[in-house]
């Protein structure tokens, strides 16, 4: 099958992982760089020999043969990259948070599918290896049907210091993690029925949400309390790993820090350490993250080339629909009816 030809628009801090996630597979060829500062472009671009450099979006658009654009930009600007690709018949990956409310999401959703062009979201959170395997485990049906659940993303990690933007946001831990927990939640449980959330700042350096805990209720009857915090100064600090129990009517499922899945049933309990995968551009700290990049971009080239795939734009609809739906909750201080809202 023919390669791929794609284009990275934005050469900030993430893409420094995106893009040697890309080189990790076959099938996609990576041809440019766009960024507002070319000269940010050219260096991305001289570490990994990638052949154009662009500051000019429409003239990259333009000049390059492309089958598909990965976009790597603020929220604010997704949209816009978005309708120009389509425009032009390029199929869409696209950062979380997809957009920065509902209405906007919808339309990019709409936006490619009248324009016939594929439309990815890049959540990479499900497709963290521990996450994969406790899923799995779930789905065995070895501790039954589960009734109960406690996802939870709490730290008091500097997030701020190379991503200093997230301080000047006024929807902050909802959107950047929220977005990845209750894709979590998704994942594992199905459809969300209803929810109620309340969110605090702490921080008094910036200007959204650092905390937020949100308890849903489940098509499935599940019951999920999903809790974020980077206000969490706590005895073990186990960022950026999200921690899960799963009770069930057969038993409990736990992912604990450093990778450890607990299983227990009235018979025995089983305790496995997950291995992530490595790569030699991955940051040891934090490859749990960053090596659930190439996972997820494999699950995107499937897709890309017709097959089946988890990250399309419709399913992440429904995962920004639940994080506003949250920020609706906290605000009017009530719950929210998923179905009708």
């Amino acid at each position: 099958m023919k390669s791929l030809r794609c284009a990275i628009i934005g050469t900030g801090y993430w893409a420094n992982y995106q893009l040697p996630a890309w080189l990790e597979l076959k099938g996609i060829e990576i041809v440019a760089l766009y960024n507002r500062s070319l000269s940010k472009a050219q260096k991305l671009a001289e570490q990994y020999h990638i052949p154009g450099c662009y500051d000019d979006i429409d003239r990259m658009l333009h000049k390059e043969m492309l089958d598909v654009v990965d976009i790597i930009t603020d929220v604010d600007t997704h949209s816009m990259f978005v309708t120009k690709a389509a425009a032009k018949g390029i199929h869409v990956i696209c950062q979380k948070p997809m957009a920065p409310d509902v209405q906007l999401a919808r339309n990019m959703v709409k936006t490619c599918k009248d324009a016939s062009v594929h439309f990815f979201v890049h959540e990479n959170f499900r497709w963290q290896a521990p996450i994969r395997k406790l899923n799995q485990a779930l789905q065995s049906g070895i501790i039954g049907e589960p009734f109960k659940a406690r996802i939870t993303f709490c730290s008091a990690f500097p997030v701020f210091e190379n991503q200093p933007f997230l301080a000047t946001i006024r929807q902050f831990i909802l959107t950047d993690i929220g977005s990845h927990v209750l894709d979590i939640c998704r994942f594992l449980f199905g459809e969300a029925d209803s929810l109620y959330c309340q969110t605090a700042t702490v921080n008094p350096m910036i200007k959204g949400e650092d905390v937020a805990n949100v308890l849903i209720k489940m098509n499935s009857g599940v019951h999920c309390y999903v809790e974020m915090s980077y206000a969490s100064i706590l005895e073990k600090e186990v960022f950026p790993q999200t921690l899960i129990l799963i009770e069930g009517t057969h038993g409990s499922i736990s992912l604990g820090p450093n990778y450890v899945m607990t299983s227990v049933t009235r018979l025995q309990t089983q305790i496995d350490i997950i291995p992530l995968p490595m790569y030699e551009w991955v940051d040891p700290a934090y490859a749990l993250v960053q090596s659930s990049i190439v996972a997820c971009n494999r699950d995107i080239l499937h897709g890309l080339q017709g097959d089946t795939c988890e990250m399309t734009g419709e399913d992440n609809l429904k995962t920004v629909e639940l994080v506003h739906a949250c920020y609706d909750s906290a605000r009017m201080n009530t719950s929210i009816n998923i179905n009708s809202h």
